[in-house]
């Protein structure tokens, strides 16, 4: 395990996909894979992840800047700056940017899901946008259910 200490833009990784960009702050093989958190920008307008449930843990919003939206079992929420949203494990989720300015915000998964954020960092920089079929084969090999 490894302590670390990290700025705002900053990570041991960075991915992109969908047209935000993700600096991942803690990884799985930093903290035998407890906790894996990212600081996302989501652009304006951009495509959200197909409405999904984690079998395998739990997902976390934090807002930095701007406003989420975010959907669980069906009902629309909007998280600001300090607010936080909480997903358990099995439940219904998407979130998107909606507004007309860039979003950030920090993103948590226990047990770490960095590994699914680089597969799909590979999927979405191959050269032409994946197919939402794509989107959800990917999810499915890491435990997600898709809609």
């Amino acid at each position: 395990m490894r302590a670390a200490i990290l700025g705002p833009g900053e990570g041991h990784e960075h991915y992109q996909a969908r047209g935000s960009v993700m600096h991942f702050k803690a990884l799985a093989r930093l903290d035998d894979g407890d906790l894996s958190v990212m600081e996302r920008t989501l652009p304006p307008g951009g495509r959200r992840p197909p409405p999904h449930r984690h079998a395998n843990c739990s997902e976390a919003y934090f807002g930095l800047e701007g406003t989420i939206s975010v959907r669980i079992d069906g009902t629309d929420h909007a998280v600001g700056p300090e607010e936080f949203a909480l997903v358990p494990r099995g439940v219904l989720h998407t979130f998107g940017n909606a507004g007309t300015d860039v979003a950030r915000l920090l993103v948590m998964h226990a047990p770490a899901m960095d590994a699914y954020f680089a597969a799909l960092h590979d999927l979405w920089n191959r050269g032409d946008p994946p197919s939402p079929d794509e989107e959800r084969a990917l999810m499915a090999r890491f435990g997600m259910q898709a809609e």
